[in-house]
């Protein structure tokens, strides 16, 4: 399984999948998720009602609809609450998680965006310690996982653990 890193926008990514840091509702929010809803059109939002949320730690698949990926695997990650409320494991769920969903797809490339380094406020240098520790233990059986990076200090992040 090749791991690499990438800058841009994880949106605009011709993938089997991608992973989206959704909120519990699922139905849309700020940042990645926003973005994800908007590129991916309304087929989204009404798949997602169907889905009844998500808990912290899971991963629930939809279609990808207007994007250029197969597949959305939303995922809710931890609110950074300093370190001793289990955030980690539940931050290692996400991404294991998100690869067994991605894997029963049949999927053979995944995209991940930065889990829950935006608002939900985990510190990003832990975040991509996480994210890189996982995916190389996991990988489900990919062929390919992206660790996708909105900006040039996440990627700097990846890259160094990679």
């Amino acid at each position: 399984m090749h791991v690499d890193a990438w800058q841009g926008d994880i949106t605009r990514l011709e993938v089997d999948a991608i992973v989206n840091a959704a909120n519990s509702s699922l139905l849309g929010g700020g940042g990645v998720d926003g973005a994800i809803h908007r590129a991916a059109g309304r087929g989204l939002v009404a798949e997602c009602q169907t889905l009844g949320g998500c808990r912290t730690g899971d991963a629930k698949a939809t279609a990808g609809y207007d994007l250029p990926a197969h597949w959305v695997i939303h995922t809710v990650g931890p609110v950074w609450e300093g370190g001793d409320a289990g955030e980690p494991d539940l931050l290692a769920s996400c991404y294991r998680r998100s690869i067994e969903v991605a894997a029963g797809l049949g999927a053979r490339s995944l995209a991940f965006p930065a889990i829950s380094t935006g608002v939900f406020g985990y510190p990003a240098d832990l975040a991509a310690d996480v994210a890189v520790s996982v995916v190389r233990e996991v990988g489900g059986g990919l062929e390919s996982i992206m660790l996708v990076a909105f900006d040039p200090t996440t990627y700097d992040l990846y890259q160094s653990r990679l």
